[in-house]
């Protein structure tokens, strides 16, 4: 891998969004990726990796919500159904701890593990990488990721000279890290990173309402294509932001989609973006359990689902929209104050 130059990633954002199928899978390709099930949960290649992940994965984050024990027995419980992506990252409280100690007694080469740092620094990052390894009790990570993604400053500084990124190149070479990826939650710093790193992976938000409301998540598709890079992603089952007035009936920073039908459809949408190799549902195990079933009974999303997602999504409110986040600019606080993305960051 190189490091790219930064410069070439300071152009302009692609304007051009392909609402809809523009940029869905065949059926021909879809069927393909999901050809590999284990337990009827189909699994996908990780770019252009020689890996194959499950097309959902555990979200760690959900562990932050829940005791030692029904953490343990969730885990357990994915991994029976044909999960093996698990994601975790040391900003979700003790979930890293709660990972380590649940997912003893699988096998380790039969899981794909992922972890993430917020640290930019080089040696902010070395620190986070080993207390992470510590927790989770794992002598390596298959992906390790920069965490959360917002401005192009903050990539010139995880790219450059005692970034980030030195830690994780290091840490590859002494085999302590498989493949490299990063989060992001703006277009900008996206397509930052991924010009200026040849990253094996891009984790961003796909989901129905976004593209339908402003084609957010268009061009890191795109440019995910370009790169062969597999997406994850992010906010799968995600309904937008909790409009005024409504009732909040699920303790988490935006609504999601609740009901089986509306959970299929959300999944097999992201699931149908060309190199999307695998979806994060939301924090909560319930809801879990309804991607996965939806996801053994994978087809990619039809013309006319296509239509009533899109007539759905007029009656949502982006979640991206607010202030510059979907454009990168630097937030001058919290953008969702009980987002757990906005913790451990830092403002100007």
């Amino acid at each position: 891998m190189k490091r790219r130059s930064f410069l070439k990633a300071a152009g302009a954002v692609a304007g051009g969004c392909a609402l809809g199928m523009g940029t869905a899978m065949s059926a021909d390709s879809s069927a393909k990726q999901g050809a590999d099930k284990v337990a009827g949960l189909p699994r996908r290649a990780l770019g252009r990796s020689d890996r194959k992940v499950s097309i959902v994965g555990f979200p760690g984050l959900a562990l932050a919500n829940y005791d030692q024990g029904r953490g343990a027995e969730g885990l357990h419980n994915a991994f029976e159904r044909g999960v093996n992506y698990f994601d975790v990252a040391p900003a979700y409280g003790d979930a890293e701890i709660k990972m380590g100690i649940g997912l003893q007694g699988i096998e380790r080469s039969e899981i794909f593990l992922a972890c993430k740092t917020k640290m930019r620094d080089k040696a902010g990052a070395r620190q986070e990488l080993e207390r992470s390894l510590t927790r989770l009790k794992t002598e390596y990570f298959d992906l390790y990721q920069l965490h959360h993604i917002r401005t192009e400053d903050e990539v010139k500084q995880a790219l450059g000279p005692d970034g980030a990124i030195e830690t994780l190149m290091e840490a590859k070479k002494e085999g302590k890290v498989r493949h490299l990826g990063f989060s992001a939650h703006t277009t900008k710093g996206a397509l930052a990173a991924m010009k200026g790193f040849d990253f094996d992976t891009v984790m961003f938000p796909i989901n129905f309402v976004e593209m339908f409301k402003m084609g957010f998540g268009e061009p890191v598709l795109e440019l995910a294509k370009k790169q062969v890079a597999a997406v994850l992603a992010m906010k799968a089952l995600s309904m937008g932001a909790w409009p005024s007035g409504v009732e909040r009936t699920r303790k988490w920073w935006y609504r999601t989609a609740e009901s089986r039908q509306e959970v299929s459809l959300a999944v097999r949408y992201a699931l149908s973006q060309k190199s999307v190799a695998a979806a994060i549902p939301p924090s909560f195990l319930d809801l879990l359990d309804k991607a996965i079933e939806a996801a053994k009974s994978y087809e990619p999303i039809s013309k006319a689902e296509v239509k009533e997602l899109q007539a759905a999504a007029e009656s949502c409110e982006s979640l991206f929209r607010k202030e510059e986040v979907a454009r990168g600019g630097a937030p001058s606080g919290p953008v969702y104050p009980d987002s757990p993305h906005e913790c451990c960051c830092a403002y100007a």
